[in-house]
């Protein structure tokens, strides 16, 4: 378990993130049209995940307009921006923002990949919705790089991530 803050107030999730060198486990979450995506949809690209609680707040927008940004520069790489919203609320964001670089997928069904990964807040109003996160894996779907964003509120490192590709 994590212990993260959320406005300086300390809130928690639901385990530890993946260790650098493990494999991610694998996911079915689902895609803007309603079909589902796994692990092996992105079989022998490199991946970023970057993982927030609702596309609606003003950090997690900025994470996922940033991330547009750098993805088109990024060799062999897909950015997976993933949270709890519904597909519609993904998709009419990326399409008011013009945002066409980066894979929007949700957990809302079962938030299992939440779960699985150790990242789902547990506690506070947030309870039920993933922290702010960032993992990256190679090719072959192992980690090289994570960052658990300790104040929910602020953006992640965005230069580790991209470093670690």
């Amino acid at each position: 378990m994590a212990s993260i803050t959320l406005g300086g107030n300390p809130i928690h999730t639901s385990g530890e993130l993946p260790k650098v060198g493990s494999q991610l486990v694998d996911f079915k979450l689902v895609q803007n049209d309603l079909s589902v995506a796994s692990l092996s949809n992105f079989a022998g690209k490199k991946l970023v995940l970057n993982i927030f609680p609702s596309i609606d707040t003003g950090t997690c927008a900025t994470s996922v307009r940033k991330f547009n940004e750098n993805a088109s520069n990024l060799e062999n790489t897909t950015v997976l921006c993933i949270s709890r919203d519904l597909p519609f609320a993904q998709k009419r964001f990326c399409g008011a923002e013009g945002l066409e670089n980066v894979v929007n997928l949700s957990d809302f069904q079962t938030g299992a990949f939440g779960k699985a990964n150790g990242l789902e807040i547990v506690d506070g109003p947030l309870a039920g919705l993933h922290s702010r996160v960032i993992i990256v894996v190679d090719e072959n779907g192992k980690v090289t790089h994570t960052e658990q964003v300790a104040e929910i509120a602020n953006e992640p490192n965005y230069e580790a991530a991209l470093a670690a590709l």
